[in-house]
């Protein structure tokens, strides 16, 4: 999954100059649509009929095939009310819903939202509310996400069920997919396309959760396992693959502190041969009779892998006309922040095109060679390892990564000295190459 790009640019007489512009994001857009919500039968109260404002956002507009893609669906308001005839207190509305995909990629993404809301009086409309989930790439081309439907669930005195349908609701988000970069023999790397999806987002300690999963190695035995973060909980139930590779079971969810189901083959999960987390949120049941209690939940959420450079430019030293030799000069500083919460590594990919002077001479890119350099913040649960010494060339060459381990995260400066060979009477002037960083 390729999650940032840095696009530096070199002039020299031996030197490097001002970058290229960097590609823009594709903008997300609000969109409102006609949302028919039905309250719970306990509820006595008629259907609520109005526009639904809302947005859809992805961490990584520009994902690999393979790649696992974090998605938010923020809704600004809803026709829906209170479902109780008094004050719904703060903090106990459960959101839950699907994202729709299509384009190159068709299928739905499950979204589950935090208890987190303001008391709402009676009668009154219900909270905004943001729902959070992911999904793996499958397809190279443009995937679309439109809105789809979502249940808001009260919890206090009685668990109540408000349910909101979405009928054409207009596309809110358009990403483009990639197959992953060659190998160094020029095969194509092989994509994970496992994933898993749910029967239901939410329900209480002990429910039974239906669980389908696609991708995997047909016969393949395959564990299929509660998440908190990046570690297991103890809902786990074996399953097989069938000869399509498809996989489905059924998962007591005992844990409350189960937040996302994962299914894996082998012994344990790895970036390679498991599915990305499909989430998940366990209700506690509310209290009843004279009981005066509170749940206290802290949620932390998963962010995202990005990267940003110090700099606008490289500037190698000058080389004497005739005589050629190195030109020396360093990168600016990247730094890497890993917040994804995940047992999955990154790498960090340098490749620079030819230097082109004066009347189109050139000095091929192969001439630029660097020595990296890589350091973990203090804290950081990860390790960072520096790329080799060595050519950049258009090829391209590793400047750091972090292998897939337990646990990994954190934040890391990556340098690099880097050096260019001028040949012997080369003509004076300005040369000019470009240095691009992928992060995936």
């Amino acid at each position: 999954m390729a999650v940032g790009m840095a696009v530096l640019a070199a002039t020299t007489a031996g030197a490097l100059g001002p970058p290229a512009a960097a590609e823009g994001e594709a903008p997300s857009g609000q969109v409102e649509f006609p949302t028919h919500c039905l309250p719970p039968q306990e509820a006595g109260l008629p259907p609520a009929d109005g526009p639904t404002t809302a947005r859809i956002t992805v961490d990584d507009p520009a994902p690999k095939v393979g790649g696992t893609v974090t998605v938010t669906y923020q809704v600004a308001r809803t026709p829906a009310v209170n479902p109780l005839g008094a004050e719904l207190p703060a903090d106990v509305l459960t959101p839950t819903g699907r994202i729709l995909l299509g384009g190159a990629q068709g299928g739905e993404v499950t979204v589950v939202g935090a208890k987190r809301n303001d008391p709402v009086q009676a009668g009154a409309g219900l909270p905004p509310v943001t729902m959070t989930g992911t999904f793996t790439v499958t397809a190279p081309g443009g995937i679309t996400l439109a809105p789809g439907g979502y249940t808001l669930h009260t919890s206090h005195l009685l668990d109540l069920d408000t349910a909101c349908a979405v009928t054409g609701a207009p596309v809110s988000e358009r990403i483009t997919a990639s197959l992953p970069p060659a190998t160094a023999g020029g095969t194509p790397s092989r994509a994970n396309l496992r994933s898993v999806a749910l029967g239901a987002a939410y329900g209480k300690p002990g429910a039974r959760v239906k669980v389908t999963g696609v991708g995997f190695a047909p016969g393949a035995a395959v564990t299929v396992t509660g998440r908190a973060g990046a570690a297991e909980t103890a809902d786990r139930v074996a399953a097989t693959a069938d000869a399509r590779g498809e996989v489905r079971a059924e998962l007591p969810v005992t844990d409350r502190a189960t937040t996302a189901v994962v299914a894996y083959e082998g012994t344990a999960w790895s970036a390679q041969a498991g599915s990305g987390p499909a989430a998940y949120t366990v209700i506690a049941a509310a209290p009843v009779g004279t009981q005066h209690t509170q749940q206290v939940t802290a949620v932390v959420e998963p962010g995202a892998l990005t990267m940003s450079q110090a700099g606008a430019s490289i500037t190698l030293g000058a080389v004497p006309y005739g005589e050629g030799g190195a030109a020396p000069g360093r990168i600016g500083t990247v730094t890497v922040k890993d917040a994804r919460g995940g047992p999955a590594g990154w790498s960090l990919i340098g490749k620079v095109t030819d230097f082109t002077g004066p009347g189109g001479v050139r000095i091929p890119g192969a001439s630029l060679s660097w020595t990296p350099s890589c350091t973990a913040v203090a804290g950081s649960p990860g390790r960072c390892v520096a790329g080799s010494a060595g050519t950049v060339g258009p090829e391209g060459a590793v400047l750091a990564s972090a292998p897939d381990a337990e646990p990994v995260g954190g934040t890391f400066t990556i340098d690099a000295t880097v050096t260019l060979t001028v040949p012997p009477y080369t003509p004076p002037g300005a040369y000019t190459a470009v240095l691009t960083l992928t992060l995936s």
